[in-house]
């Protein structure tokens, strides 16, 4: 026998067993009828599957020998097992349900009533995914790892499909869905996070949300982490961090953010890299701490230390709602 990807192969007769091709009580073919008959008539040229159906290849050359069908016959090519990410073993649903990944393409219910959710419902693009799958036991033979799907049909072939198993890496299908992120448009990102917006009860001006997501869609792996980066942008924060909190809400720190907050209001300087010079400069004249000041200004503004950067939060939100949020978290958190 031949076949495409793990060459001719050669097995004894004597090992095979007796297949059963046509059941009497039912009056119903078996598969292995059943596949080479349709095959053949379909006129199938090519019968890719996975390696667990080798043992079957010896039935089903000797069934189109048996037939006169030998010039017909399709080739075949059995593809490797995709692997657990640690240990060994094929992938199944309980290694995606023990380490939080999805296994299936789509979410699906099972007849006992089990759920088991996709990757599309997770959030992953549908040309990530493909690209990802393309690249589970296929080299193309470059370094070459972001493919459109005309470049994997001109650079796939199924004798670069290794014959070894390979491990499925989670962190890599993210990967791959962050770089299809980065590589979208602003109108269309926009356009996509709009829906995530509208589930958390948000109604924006489409030029804003466009803004919002060219600045943070370098922190995102999926569109709904753009909420998480940047909820803040939208809404003012509903609590603030606990650790922050304890590490810069003190009162040498939000005594100078009141300070600076005020003179910002008034000096009332118009776009992002005049607030930064402005509260950069005003900071640094009265040589405070810039450090400690800067991450106390951010937690009053998106309820912790991490995030954008300041002149970026300021100049999106603009200076009377940043005005507005350093008086609310020192009325909350004390001042």
């Amino acid at each position: 026998m031949d076949d495409i990807i793990r060459g001719h192969i050669e097995v004894n007769t004597d090992t095979l067993d007796d297949k059963v091709l046509w059941k009497r009580a039912d009056e119903l073919p078996t598969y292995h009828l059943a596949n080479i008959v349709d095959d053949h008539l379909m006129e199938i040229t090519e019968v890719i599957r996975g390696e667990e159906w080798l043992p079957s290849l010896p039935l089903h050359y000797l069934l189109y020998e048996a037939f006169g069908w030998k010039e017909t016959m399709p080739r075949f090519a059995h593809l490797s097992l995709l692997l657990k990410p640690v240990g060994n073993g094929k992938l199944s649903k309980r290694d995606g349900d023990k380490m939080g990944f999805p296994v299936f393409p789509l979410q699906w219910t099972n007849a006992e009533g089990e759920t088991s959710h996709g990757y599309r419902e997770d959030g992953y693009f549908p040309e990530a995914f493909v690209n990802l799958l393309a690249l589970l036991g296929w080299n193309p033979g470059t370094e070459q790892e972001i493919f459109s799907m005309a470049e994997l049909i001109d650079a796939f072939s199924l004798d670069k499909v290794q014959k070894a198993g390979a491990k499925f890496n989670p962190d890599k299908a993210k990967w791959f869905n962050k770089e299809y992120l980065r590589m979208k448009s602003d109108d269309e990102l926009a356009s996509l996070f709009e829906p995530v917006l509208e589930k958390h009860g948000v109604k924006a001006d489409p030029a804003y949300v466009k803004k919002v997501v060219a600045l943070v869609k370098e922190r995102a792996v999926f569109v709904e982490d753009m909420w998480t980066v940047a909820q803040y942008l939208f809404v003012a924060p509903a609590g603030y961090a606990e650790k922050d909190v304890d590490k810069f809400w003190k009162e040498e720190n939000y005594a100078k953010v009141l300070e600076v907050c005020g003179k910002l209001v008034e000096a009332a300087p118009s776009g992002k890299e005049a607030v930064g010079e402005f509260l950069e400069g005003y900071i640094r004249e009265r040589e405070w701490p810039m450090g400690k000041v800067m991450n106390c200004l951010r937690l009053a503004l998106a309820g912790s230390a991490s995030g954008l950067g300041i002149a970026d939060i300021v100049s999106l939100i603009g200076i009377p709602e940043a005005a507005a949020r350093v008086e609310r978290a020192a009325a909350t958190l004390g001042a």
